[in-house]
């Protein structure tokens, strides 16, 4: 049997969630996969590094569970340069060539820096000054949090509010710069935003907005100040949250479409080469991107489903068989199952994770044009409280909650899972008012259906499933499942049903396979061919 040789650039979050996938859909072995990952580390979440810089979690728990398959090769430390598609070959800095049947591009995207005078994109940042992308720039961050008195973080989007938040919790005083006069101008209106603004100030946070930042001072090739249009702000640490860029120019340099990620139609294809794919942040999709790791996931499902059809194989992974040689990775794709059956909706939810400050968004803004739309809107700026539904055909289409988490949670569900609404939309803010628990967050009465873990679609029934299987912690649960290994904001809902499952089985919690697994590691096996540092 000839085998089909897939190569994918890039190993993070979504090009390592692309190895799983298509594992799981080929138990027989059509695929020869190589994957080449440009840092030395096995693959961690990215999205968690804000908490890492805050402290409320260690480097090591960032790492994510790996499939073991002797048809995935993983080279890490090794950096793709350039595309030879007449050659139909991947080559790298160390002058290999990896031959391809099809090539699939999943480089994420780099930091944006800003053309401010002080700074160099191309020759370094002076010390003192980091972006905050990749794991290294966490350690540096918190390592430089040891001697710094004073921060300065410019970018007041979601990043840059959890950075902001992070260093304020470790003692630092913090200025937050922001050149729009919003915080979060993509996600919260003037109104949402306004109460976020009053929530941050509440932190001992100095907020400016409207900033235009000149200049950085740089003494001994170390930032000292950073000047605004007529001020001087001492500082000690400078973190630039100012948005990514996505990683281009390998498509570029092999005269595929590039507009600001490398262009593919709906089937995750070039339309320039139809054996070249893009998934995650350096795809340009027909539907647009979010840049949330959501939607990079669901285009590796769906990308896997296609090039498993195109080998005749099935395009979802099948739960009724196992595969020759059982691996988690078939454990995986039957607990996303339920997300991978459904359509990408639900990939846009924004959950800021920043202490002190309880934002969650998702879906379209409010819309005065729009004669199908009702929107609802309750705000209590000297309550920290702003909520707003936007509602159309019956269904949730878009929604903000600042201030009032078990609302967002109930929202979240609701617009994830696309259910009716009440006929007064209005119920959606005041149902969690009342002082009853509501249906979705008490276990007992909660769907074995229920979608726990929006980002990996782990349902209520698969972390039972794991529990009974032997998985007793926090942790063990993450391993088996993925559950809140994506954005985290699942992590108390599943310690809730850990919880439950404790108070109802306390025979199992204590058996002697949970204490054998560990308390709340996250293991993370190796490829059968790897090479990395461990993250600590």
């Amino acid at each position: 049997m000839t085998r089909t040789k897939i190569v994918i650039v890039g190993n993070g979050m979504v090009g390592s969630r692309f190895v799983d996938d298509l594992v799981a859909r080929d138990p027989d072995e059509h695929f020869q996969i190589t994957a080449l990952g440009a840092e030395e580390y096995a693959p961690y979440n990215r999205v968690l590094l804000s908490e890492v810089v805050a402290g409320n979690i260690d480097v090591a728990s960032l790492t994510l569970p790996a499939t073991i398959d002797s048809r995935a090769r993983i080279l890490r430390g090794t950096t793709a340069i350039a595309l030879d598609r007449r050659g139909r070959r991947v080559i790298t800095a160390d002058g290999d060539a990896h031959p391809y049947d099809a090539v699939v591009l999943a480089a994420g995207s780099r930091p944006r820096i800003p053309a401010i005078q002080g700074l160099s994109a191309s020759g370094g940042l002076p010390a003192g000054v980091h972006a905050l992308r990749n794991l290294d720039d966490a350690r540096e961050i918190v390592a430089a949090t040891v001697n710094a008195r004073r921060a300065v973080v410019v970018g007041g989007g979601v990043l840059g509010l959890e950075a902001a938040c992070g260093l304020a919790k470790r003692g630092l005083r913090v200025t937050l710069l922001h050149g729009s006069p919003t915080v979060m101008d993509r996600q919260l209106d003037p109104d949402a935003a306004a109460v976020v603004a009053r929530a941050i100030a509440g932190l001992d946070i100095d907020l400016r907005t409207g900033a235009v930042t000149e200049r950085f001072v740089v003494s001994g090739g170390r930032v000292r100040a950073v000047w605004l249009a007529a001020e001087e702000i001492m500082t000690d640490l400078v973190v630039l949250a100012c948005g990514t860029i996505p990683e281009t120019a390998i498509a570029s340099s092999a005269r595929l479409s590039v507009a600001r990620g490398v262009v593919v139609n709906g089937s995750l294809a070039s339309p320039d080469d139809p054996r070249v794919f893009a998934i995650g942040d350096c795809a340009q999709s027909p539907e647009g991107s979010t840049g949330l790791i959501a939607q990079g996931w669901e285009q590796s499902r769906r990308l896997a489903g296609h090039l498993a059809s195109a080998r005749g194989l099935q395009a979802e992974p099948s739960v009724s068989g196992a595969p020759r040689r059982p691996s988690m990775a078939l454990r995986i794709a039957m607990a996303h199952l339920s997300f991978a059956q459904g359509d990408a909706h639900g990939t846009d939810v924004v959950r800021l994770k920043a202490a002190g400050l309880d934002v969650v968004t998702m879906g379209t803004r409010a819309d005065a044009t729009s004669p199908g739309q009702r929107v609802v809107r309750l705000s209590d700026p000297v309550a920290g409280r702003h909520l707003e539904v936007v509602v159309e055909a019956g269904r949730l289409i878009g929604a903000i909650c600042v201030g009032s988490g078990q609302v967002g949670a109930d929202l979240v569900a609701s617009y994830t899972r696309g259910t009716p609404v009440p006929t007064d939309p209005a119920y959606l803010l005041m149902r969690s008012f009342g002082g009853t628990p509501t249906e979705a967050n008490d276990p007992t009465a909660m769907p074995d259906s229920t979608t726990v873990c929006r980002c990996n679609g782990v349902t209520k029934r698969d972390i039972v499933t794991g529990w009974r299987d032997g998985a007793t912690t926090l942790g063990q649960i993450a391993s088996v499942t993925r559950a809140t290994t994506g954005c985290g904001g699942c992590k108390e809902a599943v310690a809730g049903l850990i919880d439950w499952m404790e108070k109802s089985d306390p025979e199992r919690a204590s058996s002697p396979i949970g204490r054998a697994r560990g308390e709340n590691s996250v293991t993370a096996p190796k490829h059968a061919v790897t090479t990395s540092k461990p993250l600590m």
